[in-house]
């Protein structure tokens, strides 16, 4: 499928490799890491005109880092998340200190942090040198990346289409090879529907696998940070650098004694895949998505993996994200000072407003919905490695529609209507990962969402291995495609 694709690529040839590939390079020294970071930097200059992904490049800090590198491998370069020079990107919704962190709204248009958040500060010790902030609508709040201050993030494989969202800056910086790894986050699928929709990898680990703001919401489960990528072993690299214990983190759990890295290049393609093409009936689902996920497991089963359609039961599971959602938003957006909730858009505003209004038996309910909704997971996952469903219902949209009107010829009235697909994890606390699986009839990529058991992320990743070879993937960095 993926291995017979026709891309076109003019970027740097070291653009082009792997992050695993540029790492090994960088360990044995055989290429620097300015030589690394100055491809990064060229591509970026010859690509952000066509898609406005990474919005904040910071080329002189990126090169002052460099200095630092021995410093750093001298404490980490052991680590099995030692990155030796490589260049990320960081969502422009976490610090960096000396560089705009904006949050996609206009009243932090010219915010310069001073302290690198915990996470970011950890992956340059291992390190990661940041070269800019990607693009997120305000806030994070957004299933299409724009807003007011850098504007429409475009999708690499069509530039009139949008890139999800929220780390939609994230994914198209991927899918573009303007970096090799980035840095994103997850409430409802920021990380899962920009990869499903730009043709990459988004994982959303389990809560305390991956830190982060810890003094924002320590001890929040529904909001966390994690890896992007273009295939499944980079995606297990860039784990192995974020994960870890620190006591800055309230939730944190250690780093598994097997390198995840590890644990995918030992995979193999006889896995037990449960398949729920819409969720059992959960969402709507367009046919060519839901052909392209048949191929894919069509493909799975071909190279030795089973697959079975199942689905676990799901009760209440729209109502219950959806308060937790709403508290999410109301505890932090919700509490900023009146001069900043003056620039919110209307349905940030929205959310708030939700959160506010609940009243204590909907919160009681959620929390025990979520147990009885992680249990019927847990036991579902005992029979299966994962539960493998869309990321998204419905393939990317035109680039000036927040989310679409209408899906399944119903109207829709709030921007998480279109992303019911990544509630599950959300709500009960399992690793799900997007990946691609295939192409909808006029080229643009489409996501499968594989879900693992608890604290599972080395299973996980290595079935989406599986996957990725049974389909002969991963796919390759492209040149934007204009319309």
């Amino acid at each position: 499928m993926f291995d017979a694709l026709e891309t076109r690529f003019t970027g740097p040839e070291l653009c082009a490799r792997t992050a695993c590939e540029v790492v090994d390079l960088l360990r044995r020294g055989e290429v620097s890491p300015a030589e690394v970071l100055e491809a990064s930097l060229a591509r970026i200059a010859q690509v952000e005109p066509a898609v406005n992904a990474v919005v904040t490049p910071c080329p002189d800090r990126a090169r002052a880092a460099l200095a630092d590198l021995p410093r750093h491998r001298a404490a980490n370069g052991a680590h099995p998340g030692w990155l030796a020079g490589l260049p990320i990107g960081v969502k422009d919704l976490t610090p960096v200190a000396g560089v705009r962190c904006t949050m996609g709204t206009r009243a932090h248009a010219e915010f310069v942090p001073e302290v690198t958040d915990p996470l970011i500060a950890r992956l340059e010790a291992r390190g990661a040198v940041v070269v800019g902030k990607t693009n997120t609508p305000e806030f994070g709040a957004g299933g299409n990346t724009t807003n007011a201050v850098f504007g429409p993030t475009r999708n690499p494989w069509h530039t009139g289409r949008n890139a999800g969202g929220s780390s939609g800056g994230a994914a198209v910086s991927l899918a573009t090879g303007e970096v090799w790894l980035s840095h994103g986050g997850d409430l409802a699928g920021s990380l899962r529907t920009p990869a499903a929709y730009s043709g990459v990898i988004g994982l959303r680990p389990s809560p305390g696998r991956v830190g982060g703001a810890p003094e924002l919401h320590g001890f929040n489960t529904e909001a966390v940070q994690g890896p992007m990528a273009r295939n499944i072993a980079d995606t297990a690299l860039f784990l192995d650098a974020m994960c870890g214990y620190d006591p800055v983190w309230p939730l944190s759990i250690e780093a598994p004694a097997t390198p995840f890295r590890t644990a995918v290049a030992e995979a193999g393609p006889r896995v037990r895949i449960g398949f729920a093409p819409d969720l059992g009936g959960f969402g709507f689902v367009d046919p060519v998505i839901r052909e392209a996920m048949s191929a894919a497991m069509r493909a799975v089963g071909r190279a030795g993996g089973t697959v079975e359609e199942a689905c676990p039961e799901l009760p209440d599971l729209e109502r219950t994200y959806l308060t937790l959602r709403a508290m999410f938003w109301a505890a932090l957006p919700g509490r900023a000072a009146p001069e900043v909730q003056a620039h919110y858009k209307p349905t940030l505003r929205q959310n708030i407003d939700h959160g506010r209004k609940l009243d204590a038996d909907t919160i009681y309910d959620a929390q025990l919905g979520r147990t009885v909704l992680y249990h019927n997971l847990r036991r579902f996952l005992d029979r299966f490695d994962v539960l493998a469903f869309p990321v998204m219902g419905v393939p990317a949209g035109p680039v000036e529609e927040e989310y679409p009107p209408e899906i399944g010829g119903k109207p829709v009235t709030d921007y998480v209507d279109w992303l019911k697909f990544s509630f599950l994890s959300v709500v009960t606390g399992l690793p799900a990962l997007s990946m691609p699986c295939g192409f909808t009839p006029d080229g643009m990529p489409v996501g499968l969402q594989l879900l693992g058991p608890p604290r599972g992320e080395a299973k996980l990743l290595a079935v989406a291995r599986a996957v990725e070879d049974a389909l002969g993937g991963p796919l390759r960095p492209i040149d934007p495609r204009l319309p």
